[in-house]
């Protein structure tokens, strides 16, 4: 989302005020393509969620980029389309899940399910 979408009171809201699905604390590797650039990032999630995740990398790619992300947990992966929301240089990058297709939606949904039970 960006402040032109954002009608009244929603400009003074928090990323975290303005998320739509909880997110859960979550370990997976991770490897993110820019779509625009073809610049490669790896890391490790720290929080995911029906909507995205927060990875935890070094490498910076910007805010708005859209991504190929591919989740990888044990034997499971998720590959989605997603987008750059927030970036926090050296620390990692908040991303948006814009398009998961199957048989990958239903893996992530499974994992967000179970960590929902399990809270």
């Amino acid at each position: 989302m960006d402040d032109r979408t954002l009608k009244g009171d929603a400009r003074g809201m928090s990323v975290r005020d303005r998320r739509y699905c909880i997110r859960y604390p979550f370990a997976a590797d991770v490897e993110l393509l820019d779509m625009e650039s073809g610049a490669k990032a790896e890391g490790v999630t720290s929080n995911i969620s029906m909507g995205g995740a927060f990875i935890c990398t070094s490498r910076t790619i910007p805010s708005n980029a859209r991504v190929r992300i591919t989740l990888t947990r044990k034997d499971q992966k998720v590959e989605a389309l997603a987008v750059v929301r927030i970036v926090k240089p050296r620390i990692g990058l908040g991303v948006e899940f814009m398009d998961v297709e199957a048989p990958y939606d239903g893996v992530l949904f499974r994992w967000v399910e179970q960590l929902r039970k399990t809270r």
